[in-house]
């Protein structure tokens, strides 16, 4: 081929694909298209999957379209297919691109809307093969204790304890006696005790 046949953007089943990249890669690039799917494909039509996806004509972007889309006609085997036994049609497809999301919604619907345990098992967000869910599968925030005494935000603080940092004081003790006084009372007897031998010494006012 010369470089005016060249093309820098290749449309294939909806999505453009660079001309640079290589035939096998830019296939598989395409959703619901894999590379065992692509090498399958090229080899069918007998194109070289090093040559670069830029150098492919007319005819063969359009044979290799009319293949993606009924792969039945070249022989494909049944088991190559994505879609087998269609609950709708109850043929064997293969579906490409957007398709593939929207008949994804449309099966988890229709188990959740019949009730069957895969579709409860989709109402709530769990694992439907069969996985093991002890250990996996875990979704939302942490349920537990919170380590190291610290406060969770939101939650109010606990009182601070008396006498400590940031709490109120603590009342004061009451003072002992003093015991080398022995109180007030012993304070107040003495004066009195004093007057009384001054007296006995003096002999008394009255006899005077």
């Amino acid at each position: 081929m010369t470089s005016e046949e060249y093309r820098h953007i290749v449309r294939i089943v909806g999505n453009d694909i660079h001309g640079e990249k290589k035939v096998l890669a830019g296939l598989a690039s395409i959703k619901g298209i894999g590379h065992n799917f692509a090498v399958a494909l090229l080899d069918s039509l007998k194109i070289d999957t090093n040559t670069n996806i830029g150098y492919l004509t007319d005819s063969q972007v359009k044979s290799i379209e009319n293949i993606v889309s009924d792969p039945s006609s070249a022989n494909f085997p049944r088991w190559f297919l994505n879609r087998r036994k269609d609950i709708e049609t109850g043929k064997d497809l293969h579906i490409l691109t957007s398709d593939l999301d929207f008949t994804k919604r449309n099966d988890i619907e229709r188990e959740r809307t019949t009730n069957s345990w895969r579709g409860i098992r989709h109402l709530f967000g769990l694992k439907v093969r069969g996985q093991s869910t002890r250990t996996t599968g875990r979704k939302g925030g942490t349920v537990g204790v919170a380590k190291g005494g610290k406060v969770q935000p939101g939650a109010p603080a606990a009182p601070a304890a008396p006498g400590g940092p940031g709490g109120p004081a603590a009342p004061a003790a009451p003072a002992a006696p003093d015991a080398a006084t022995g109180g007030g009372k012993a304070e107040e007897k003495k004066p009195e005790q004093k007057e009384k031998k001054e007296e006995a010494a003096t002999g008394g006012g009255k006899k005077e």
